[in-house]
């Protein structure tokens, strides 16, 4: 039995070339290896031109099967079932296939490859050759392919053949008509909600002196027919490399296209498992965020894209250069015979080191000039060969910060390159590496400003600090920007609170200018590198180096180095949080958005910017959870399940107590923390705080009636604020026995004031309470007020909340309403006019007029003074 098959996700030219092929074999089946792309599914189902007997994979006798004819592919990894069949040497191969070989590839015993822009135009050759007859409803499906296949022959792989081959099938009958009805759709409106993603989420970026575009779509549902909104865009933008990654359900989708030779996109994507041809080529990723795909991405380009420029096309030559055992003077002559900043020093005609002006000069200043160079030269410079890329180059002069760079040629020098000399020929992509590290952000639309949103948002007394903020930068040659919870809350239109600024540059440095300028005090934490900067008017604003972080273990505290704004912004938690505006004078207002916030926040998802985000700070699943909740986002799918496996392994538990109160203690203050907390224990994370903690439905309406309670007391407003931590603690801890509160504070690491009031609150409640239980109707109203005077503010809020008592919480809603009309208008100073000798009975006389004026209704000073002469006469007290 014969087989004729194609690839997985097969398309036109499969189908075609499977048609074809089974001229040459009539006896064989034609079978898919597995799913088809849309357009052709969609073929196959409505098409009445022609029919084939297509049969299915399971229906297939694999003992009886003696060949295997492959068309339009030959990789093993992308043939299903067929893989298995083809390893055991007992069935015969022959390969029909127009793209490059690769290491999965198989053999056959009979192989016609060649490189032709459709793998059908191979099989058509062979037909023509051979002289057997083809239908004009077999020539239309051939025709399908090479169109399909060749770009309507637009594509750069499109050759002399396929045009003859197109000529040769519409001497044959081919429907031109059916084809073009069948390839030019018009794009679905899902599709164009990608398409617009793509426009708005393209960055350029130059890898190796060549432009490449890596475009961004995202949705949570699978969209068929990727390759049709790649090259609408594509076309749209007149690209001519382009990479689009696609975000759907769990998985990254990744397609390529490229016009020129120097990128090979079928290579490129093979490193995710992908394949294609040089020009077009798609890959599927699975347990990897679309940031970390990108990156991934970047990465492969920056090594597998071939230069334009290499750096034998920039060094100068002949070098001037110095023996490691010449002398500190010799050196000194040298530079300043020829003016120049920096000398390879050989040893053996081999670069060994470089010694700068700079150190020759002080080496020359402390009486060193009869040392050898070899002494102080510097061994730690890094040298490259004349075939290094431009990228290369870039990354030792700019990123390691070396002025100079020797060329070697097996370890010999051959000429050099300074970093004048990169401007001169790269000034435009230095230029955007100083800012943005070689990215061009929204290249395809006008770079987003938020001046005028800043604006509009932004008291006028803070707008303008921050103009002033970044003229100062500018004068120093920093570059400011504002970052963080400040960028995206503008964005969100939602109110502003703290401002963080970042700075490349030294942050503390920026912090101390600014007082000298603005007459501002400064708080310097030189171990973190930053810096509270309070103006006069007590505004502060919080200054911060541009560092990165990374973390020796789980759940460790970070080890913090100087760095960039890109690598700055990529330490943050989720991409929401990783916007910035540039603050300096010729930039101002401009949106700096390296990881897709903007996308993230109009889809309001909650996105971590890497798959071990919760590996290396586990805290941040609280914090997912408390922004989903503050914004009303959604977790996205790959963050959720991070979530899930960080619980599963148990990180949660190297967090040390005082971090995981800090992340309780802002998820207590927020709008309504009964949601979180709900989510917390929906997702099992309580037990991480502590074993005590619960939340069932029981807690859950007591946590909706204290909120209830808060609402009412912040409108009656008494001028006495409600600790709103302290207040929802009391509703966490309300459960537990006195010895397990004890515990849960000293877990949590809280302060010793909270736990204090915890542990004090929660005993008066629940000492009143009893009370309030068995004497609801016996006692008088000046009792009740005795009672509630011995408690907290939270703690009469809280009883408010707990109690199922009508009359309970009408009585301390009166108290809290009514209580301060109930001072006494009499005051020690009165009972001293009246004669009332000076002592403890003052205090003895006015507790019992304030229950008088309580439980009587007293309401004049008149009605107060008989009270009190009443008292001291039947109590006997003398007057003074």
């Amino acid at each position: 039995m014969k087989v004729i098959t194609s690839h997985n996700n097969a398309d036109f030219d499969s189908l075609s070339s499977m048609v074809a092929a089974k001229k040459l074999y009539p006896d064989a089946f034609l079978v898919f290896p597995g799913s088809q792309e849309k357009t052709l599914r969609e073929f196959l189902i409505h098409s009445t031109l022609y029919v084939y007997d297509i049969a299915k994979m399971k229906n297939i006798d694999y003992e009886a099967l003696d060949t295997l004819i492959l068309v339009d592919t030959r990789q093993k990894t992308r043939i299903g079932e067929f893989a298995k069949i083809v390893d055991n040497g007992k069935v015969k191969v022959h390969v029909y296939d127009h793209h490059p070989p690769s290491k999965e590839d198989v053999k056959g015993e009979i192989e016609v490859i060649r490189h032709t822009g459709a793998s059908v135009t191979i099989l058509i050759s062979i037909l023509k050759e051979k002289g057997i007859p083809i239908t004009p409803e077999e020539a239309t499906i051939m025709m399908l392919g090479i169109y399909e296949e060749t770009g309507s022959f637009l594509f750069p792989s499109t050759t002399t053949e396929d045009f003859e081959a197109a000529s040769f099938l519409l001497s044959k009958g081919a429907n031109v008509n059916l084809v073009s009805d069948m390839l030019v759709k018009e794009i679905t409106p899902e599709q164009v909600f990608l398409l617009n993603d793509l426009i708005n989420n393209a960055t350029s970026y130059n890898i190796n002196g060549i432009d490449i575009v890596i475009a961004e779509g995202s949705t949570e549902n699978y969209v068929g027919d990727l390759a049709v909104i790649v090259h609408k865009f594509r076309d749209m933008e007149n690209i001519n490399v382009v990479f689009a990654l696609f975000r759907m359900e769990d998985r990254v989708y990744i397609i390529g296209r490229s016009r020129i030779p120097e990128v090979d996109a079928g290579h490129i994507l093979s490193l995710f498992g992908g394949g294609g041809h040089k020009e077009a080529a798609s890959a599927t990723v699975k347990d990897m965020t679309i940031i970390e795909a990108r990156e991934m991405l970047t990465e492969h380009l920056k090594h597998n894209v071939k230069p334009l420029w290499m750096a034998r096309d920039i060094m100068f030559f002949p070098v001037k250069s110095i023996d490691a055992d010449a002398l500190i003077e010799d050196a000194r002559v040298l530079m300043v015979k020829y003016n120049i900043n920096a000398l390879p020093v050989l040893h053996n005609d081999t670069v060994t080191g470089i010694i700068t002006r700079q150190i020759v000069g002080k080496a020359v200043f402390h009486k060193l000039e009869n040392i050898p160079v070899r002494e102080y030269m510097s061994t730690e410079s890094f040298t490259v060969s004349e075939d290094d890329s431009i990228e290369k180059v870039k990354e030792i002069i700019i990123g390691n910060n070396q002025r100079f760079l020797p060329v070697v040629k097996e370890g010999r020098l051959i000429g050099a390159i300074t970093r004048t000399d990169l401007l001169r020929v790269l000034e435009d992509e230095i230029s955007k590496a100083v800012f943005g590290k070689l990215e061009t952000h929204d290249l395809y639309q006008k770079q987003k400003n938020v001046k005028k949103l800043m604006e509009e948002r932004i008291e006028e007394s803070t707008l303008q600090k921050l103009i002033d903020i970044g003229s100062l930068a500018d004068s120093v040659g920093y570059h400011a920007f504002l970052v963080g919870g400040f960028v995206r809350d503008l964005l969100m239109r939602i109110d502003i609170t703290d401002i963080d600024i970042v700075i490349e540059g030294d942050g503390v440095i920026f912090a101390e200018e600014m007082a000298k300028a603005f007459k501002v005090k400064v708080r310097p934490h030189k171990e973190f590198a930053t810096a509270k900067v309070i103006y006069p008017d007590n505004f502060k604003i919080d200054i911060a180096t541009a560092r990165l972080e990374y973390y020796k273990s789980p759940a460790a505290l970070p080890t913090v180095e100087h760095s960039s704004l890109k690598l700055d912004l990529h330490r943050r938690d989720f991409t929401i949080n990783t916007l910035s505006i540039a603050l300096n004078r010729h930039t101002f207002g401009q949106l700096i958005d390296f990881y897709g916030a903007q996308r993230d926040i109009k889809e309001k998802t909650i996105r971590v910017l890497h798959s071990l985000s919760f590996v290396e700070d586990p805290t941040r699943v609280f914090r997912a959870i408390r922004f989903e909740h503050r914004f009303g986002f959604q977790i996205g799918k790959h963050t959720l399940n991070l979530i899930k496996n960080a619980i599963k392994m148990g990180f949660l538990t190297k967090i040390k107590g005082k971090r995981i109160w800090t992340e309780l203690s802002l998820i207590l203050i927020e709008e309504a923390p009964e949601k979180i907390l709900k989510r917390l224990q929906d997702l099992d994370l309580l037990r991480f705080i502590s074993s005590y903690l619960t939340f069932d439905k029981e807690k859950e309406k007591l946590f909706l009636r204290m909120h209830d309670v808060y609402k009412w007391y912040e409108l009656l407003y008494k001028g006495t604020p409600c600790d709103k931590l302290q207040y929802h603690v009391l509703g966490l801890v309300d459960h537990m026995k006195a010895e397990e509160i004890a515990v849960f504070c000293k877990k949590t690491e809280m302060t010793e004031h909270l736990r204090g009031q915890t542990i004090d609150n929660m005993m008066k409640i629940r000492e009143t309470m009893t009370q309030l239980s068995y004497g609801m109707y016996t006692i008088k109203k000046s009792d009740f007020y005795r009672l509630y005077d011995r408690l907290s503010v939270e703690g009469r809020l809280f009883i408010m909340a707990r109690t199922r008592s009508e009359e309970i919480k009408k009585s301390i809603s009166n108290y809290i309403t009514y209580s301060d009309t109930y001072k006494p208008f009499l005051t020690g100073g009165d009972l001293k006019n009246m004669g009332i000798k000076e002592g403890p009975v003052y205090k003895e006389i006015l507790e019992n007029l304030k229950e008088a004026k309580i439980d009587a209704n007293l309401k004049t000073r008149e009605e107060e003074t008989a009270f009190v002469r009443r008292y001291i006469d039947e109590r006997g007290i003398t007057l003074g």
